[in-house]
């Protein structure tokens, strides 16, 4: 028994650090593919953008509760007005094939399309919450997520893998929690005048801001980002305006201006720019499914805010909301989708941007503009 424990040792040991090297070696490999400096890059931007939405939530809000302001038309009309006055101008000084007209008198009907889709999702989405309840307005616009995902399958010819549907459904997730802590926390209070209309309105908003998102991603990355701003702010300058006069005329008579309601107005115009601008750049290195994901946090962003300006409860359920979706993001993050090329193609297959952070590498190293030239 003695001879032959030294003998037992010296096998056991070796072993241990065997296993102890291959979990060190698996934690490494782990770290290194979840926490590099381009997805860290890719949460900052996505959360960015998410404090952009907060911004126009809490001014939206403000306006509501304490002035009793409801015009999201109005609101959504004065930045289509900055989009127009900035990108729209741009657009006609350009030259060749990217001057203004040009591009209206090839393409005009598909941009009235695109403009149509994204002021109704704007607008559909602020008038369910006068019809049904915050829990199923925050639930029913994740239907956007997958409906997304096939647009971009089909349109695209996005490819996804196994991971990216656990990543989509650990964000979906952490939605669910944050829906629970809003009902614990006694946030649930309006029962909506007509749920099923109201419903019905989130699944067509949500569907909308997909459409208009997956035509956002095509155009900002096989053409320009300051065609995509200049057509939207043309458009939706014209369509918004249009139904402003129709549906919100008698609500912007009732308004008593003062300089509190147009630092408002202002504050909304200008998150709301600063959104339109940076999420074409941001796409553009990642891609439409993943700032949906990222920016799923913005609720969280407007009930932390909320604490302070609105007295809501708080709940540990927040916390853990927030740290689920970002798990879930940052897992879609670190496994690149593919793009899919016709059979026929003679142009090799290229890797869709969807580490989504291999348009960041291209990017940093000016290889992107490169590409985008050859293609």
């Amino acid at each position: 028994m003695e001879a032959e424990s030294p003998a037992s040792e010296g096998v056991t040991e070796p072993q241990a650090l065997g296993a102890m090297g291959t979990i060190g070696s698996l934690l490494s490999r782990i770290r290194g593919k979840l926490f590099t400096w381009d997805i860290l890059k890719t949460i900052a931007l996505g959360q960015m953008l998410s404090l952009c939405i907060c911004g126009t939530a809490i001014t939206s809000q403000y306006l509501a509760e304490k002035y009793k302001v409801n015009t999201p038309m109005l609101q959504s009309f004065i930045n289509y007005c900055l989009l127009f006055l900035i990108y729209t101008v741009m657009l006609a000084f350009q030259s060749g094939s990217d001057n203004l007209l040009e591009i209206l008198r090839r393409k005009w009907w598909k941009y009235t399309l695109l403009g149509l889709a994204d002021v109704e999702a704007n607008y559909l989405i602020v008038r369910a919450y006068q019809y049904t309840t915050l829990t199923s307005v925050q639930l029913l616009d994740c239907f956007g997520i997958p409906v997304l995902m096939a647009l971009s399958w089909f349109i695209l010819r996005a490819r996804y893998k196994v991971i990216h549907f656990i990543a989509v459904f650990v964000c979906l997730l952490g939605v669910g929690t944050m829906v629970g802590a809003d009902i614990l926390a006694g946030r649930e209070d309006n029962s909506g005048s007509d749920v099923l209309i109201g419903d019905i309105l989130v699944l067509l908003g949500a569907s909308l801001y997909a459409v208009s998102n997956v035509c956002e991603e095509y155009i900002v990355k096989k053409l320009s980002r300051q065609e995509f701003l200049g057509m939207v702010g043309l458009f939706g300058t014209i369509i918004s305006g249009i139904q402003l006069l129709i549906v919100e005329y008698k609500d912007i008579a009732k308004i008593h201006w003062d300089w509190r309601i147009a630092l408002l107005f202002v504050a909304f115009a200008l998150c709301m720019f600063c959104l339109y601008s940076f999420m074409p750049l941001v796409i553009k290195v990642t891609s439409a499914t993943s700032v949906n994901l990222g920016i799923l946090t913005a609720d969280l962003y407007s009930l932390f805010f909320g604490l302070f300006l609105f007295e809501y409860k708080f709940s540990g359920l927040y916390i853990l909301s927030f740290t689920v979706i970002m798990v879930g993001f940052i897992l879609y993050c670190s496994t690149p989708t593919r793009t899919a090329e016709p059979s026929e193609s003679s142009v090799p297959p290229v890797t869709n941007i969807g580490i989504d952070n291999l348009g960041l590498k291209l990017e940093e190293s000016g290889v992107s503009e490169t590409h985008s030239a050859v293609l």
